[in-house]
Formats: C-alpha cells, structure tokens, sequence
C-alpha cells in the first residue's frame, strides 16, 4: 500500500500531473480576463506546457508569471490577431447563413478562412513561447509545419475535436473545461508540437539552439 502512494507510483504521478493542470489553467484564466491579454496569457500557458509534455517543469505559477512578464509585447499583439481571426471566420458564417444568393460562395470562402487561419494559429503559440521570432514570421512557419506535417496536425484537430466534444458532453464533464479544460488542450498540442520541434532542430539552419540546451530561449530561422 506504501508503494501504491510513493512519489513513484502511477497514481502519485497521474495526481501530481493534474494539479499541475489545474494550477496552469487557473493561472491562464485569471490572466486572461481582461481579453487584450489573453494572447500574452497563452503564451505563457504554453510556455509552461512545453515543458511539460517534457516532464521538466518546474513551479508552475513561477514560469508562468516570469513567461507572461517576458512576452506581453507579442502577446497582445497574439491577442488582436486571434479575435479578429476567430471574429473573421464567424461573421463569414454568420453571411453564408443568412445569404440567399451565392451561399456557396460564402461557404466556400468561409471553409477555405478557417483552413488558412486555423494552421497559422495552431502552432504560433507554442512557437512564441519556445522561439525568438516576430509574430507574422510565426504565423508563416505554424502555417508551413502545418503543411509539412498535415497528417500529424489532421490528427492533432481531430484529437483536440474529440476532447472538446467529451468536456461538453454533459453538465459534469463540462466542469472539466472550468478546471482544466484549456490547459489540457494546450498539453495536447504541446505534446505533438515538441516531437515536430525536436526534429526540426536536428536539421541544421533550421532553428538555432543555444549553447546551454537547459535556456528556455530558442532563436528561429526567421526565412523557415
């Protein structure tokens, strides 16, 4: 029994995994209630959730708030750019709903926004939150690995589809998006965005890594 709730156990490690899951979210909650922030908030969560899907986080709301301190310039840059996508793909939707001529049209433009917008932001957070770069030459290479890797990124949104369906599922499991909803999707996609990084950084000119492989700042290639 004492083994069964030693630090080494499946349970310890399962349990102290999703508090740590509870406390990223809350803190990216809590720092994204003013909206305008909520880029510079997700940056940090994800900074956080890069390490890990690497198991090598430490405290979290220490690396969150020093990460969220050290990228609130992009971030609220992230911010503006991801409610006028979000923005920009619903009111395309909202016309092609209410058109009555060339519905397809709008269907069609609709689909086509949200293919282009989505990959650009699917791996834009956690490149900001892993690498040095400008955010449109970020929304270029999420685009670009979304498209080198589309069978692993197809997978990825079809994963993330799967748990948002489960956490909506009813009125208990939609307590899960309260708790640690965003923080799990995050680790989801940090999961699948560090093996691509990983490889990405075995390609010379890629990427460039620095001396000291423990400094949580990368510079990237900004022609990738």
């Amino acid at each position: 029994m004492a083994g069964f709730f030693s630090t080494d156990s499946k349970l310890y490690r399962f349990m102290s995994r999703l508090t740590d899951l509870f406390k990223l979210n809350f803190m990216w909650l809590v720092f994204s209630l003013p909206i305008v922030t909520i880029g510079i908030s997700t940056i940090a969560a994800y900074t956080v959730a890069l390490k890990m899907a690497e198991n090598q986080e430490g405290y979290i709301a220490g690396e969150f708030m020093k990460a969220f301190k050290a990228n609130w310039k992009q971030g609220l840059a992230m911010s503006f750019i991801t409610i006028i996508c979000v923005w920009a793909v619903y009111l395309d939707f909202q016309i092609f709903r209410a058109a009555e001529e060339n519905a397809v049209v709008f269907l069609i433009i609709g689909i086509v926004t949200a293919y282009v917008l989505g990959f650009s932001l699917l791996y834009a957070y956690p490149l900001l939150a892993r690498y040095e770069n400008t955010v449109m030459n970020t929304l270029k290479n999420s685009f670009r690995i979304s498209m080198k890797y589309f069978l692993r990124s197809l997978l990825l949104v079809l994963l993330m589809a799967f748990e948002i369906a489960v956490m909506i599922w009813n009125y208990a499991t939609m307590i899960l998006i309260v708790l640690a909803g965003p923080a799990f999707l995050m680790l989801t996609v940090s999961s699948f965005a560090m093996i691509i990084f990983r490889e990405l950084e075995k390609t010379p000119g890629t990427v460039s890594v620095p001396e000291n492989p423990e400094d949580a700042e990368y510079s990237e290639n900004t022609e990738n």
